[in-house]
């Protein structure tokens, strides 16, 4: 059996602790040579003292140095790193074989690259590598000859429902006719517009089935999240974005289909837990115990699809368009949701103008080929300045 060498970039968050969750159950298969975190120091500590990586970064000096005063010299072996440029060092000079790309935003952008680039197999939970910079992070991971992985519940469904040799051929060319997501709805799917108005961050965090970081809480209740989760599964499958679908599906049981040339639709089921799609691409090909409960089917009330109503979640439509439209459009979308999304958890921005800050920034800036990482950055800069200037004429 392989011992895998396994670096996570965002340990600290939902994915990167159920990620050690797994790991910790199969310490004869895995091994962390590498951690990351931003400003969860304590957390990153523990974790250190626990799975013993090489490497642990940080994101500031004065992070580091604590980190080294919790560490205590009790594990000087650690070499601990800061700043975004040790985030790429944490993939290519860690040893390791395997990422885990969980970072949230456009930070985890540069070092998923560098990960597909080094030939690793890249765990995708970071859509912003694919929303950014889809067609040179494809690009990438062709040159690097690794293995990508999708961890986002949806993707790796629709991964496991794909024919095997999908990886060597786009799924238009394996029969598959359409992929449908499935979207659980977030907080507010039986709430009108009007009743959004006044709505607060924390009842926007509080997803219904899934436990998860603020920002990813507000995108899937916005359904921004969904429609991120488009433009990486026209990037992953490639089938043209007409071909793939969403539905609302409340009980987050079935976690996404495909629809076959033949009429036949595969779903994937279970339990809405995070540590199944993990363990998936851990140990891919073969299956571990993830360790979640079985899926009951006859604890189940039923199942239910529909469609979304785009003027509920106006920043699902939006995501459409720019997928549409190609380009740097996406990047444009993904930085100004990033900073409208910020504005409402800590400064006040109103719920409903998220997607105004959104829908503004895309009419006012141009849309250019995303032939370069350099363009895409510049682009991601320029977006987060416009959409920052807009929310100081909103409030």
């Amino acid at each position: 059996m392989v011992c895998r060498q396994v670096a996570i970039l965002g340990s600290t968050g939902s994915i990167g602790m159920n990620t050690l969750a797994v790991i910790r159950a199969h310490p004869e298969r895995f091994k962390v040579v590498a951690l990351t975190a931003e400003k969860q120091i304590e957390r990153l500590a523990q974790q250190c003292m626990e799975f013993k990586p090489d490497i642990a970064v940080v994101g500031t000096a004065e992070g580091a140095s604590r980190l080294r005063t919790l560490l205590q010299n009790q594990h000087s072996s650690i070499q601990i790193l800061y700043g975004p440029q040790s985030l790429v060092t944490a993939v290519t000079e860690s040893g390791c074989d395997t990422v885990m790309a969980a970072i949230v935003g456009a930070a985890g952008l540069v070092p998923t690259l560098a990960a597909a680039r080094a030939g690793k197999r890249v765990l995708l939970a970071n859509k912003e590598a694919l929303v950014m910079s889809g067609d040179l992070f494809m690009q990438a991971m062709q040159d690097g000859g690794g293995e990508l992985l999708p961890i986002d519940s949806e993707h790796n469904a629709i991964f496991q429902c794909l024919p095997f040799g999908f990886t060597k051929a786009p799924a238009e060319h394996l029969g598959v006719e359409e992929l449908w997501l499935t979207a659980s709805g977030g907080p507010f799917r039986d709430r009108s517009v009007a009743d959004l108005a006044m709505v607060s961050p924390e009842e926007a965090c509080a997803h219904p089935n899934w436990v998860m970081g603020k920002k990813i809480s507000v995108d899937s209740a916005t359904m921004m999240n969904k429609g991120l989760e488009v433009i990486e599964a026209f990037w992953l499958f490639g089938l043209p974005i007409e071909k793939i679908k969403v539905l609302i599906h409340p009980q987050s049981v079935v976690h996404s289909m495909v629809r076959y040339r033949d009429g036949s639709v595969l779903a994937q089921m279970g339990q809405p837990d995070m540590r199944t799609p993990i363990a998936y691409g851990l140990a891919w090909p073969e299956r571990i115990d993830a360790g979640v409960a079985p899926l009951s089917l006859t604890q189940l009330a039923g199942l239910s699809f529909s469609d979304p109503d785009l003027s509920q979640f106006p920043c699902l439509n939006l995501a459409f368009f720019a997928a549409k439209a190609g380009g740097t459009a996406p990047t444009i979308l993904n930085a100004a949701n990033e900073i409208a999304v910020a504005a409402f958890l800590d400064t006040g921005l109103p719920y409903l103008q998220i997607s105004e800050v959104v829908n503004r920034t895309l009419d006012s800036l141009a849309c250019v080929p995303a032939d370069s990482l350099e363009v895409i950055l510049a682009v991601d800069a320029q977006a987060r300045q416009m959409a920052s200037q807009m929310i100081q004429t909103l409030k």
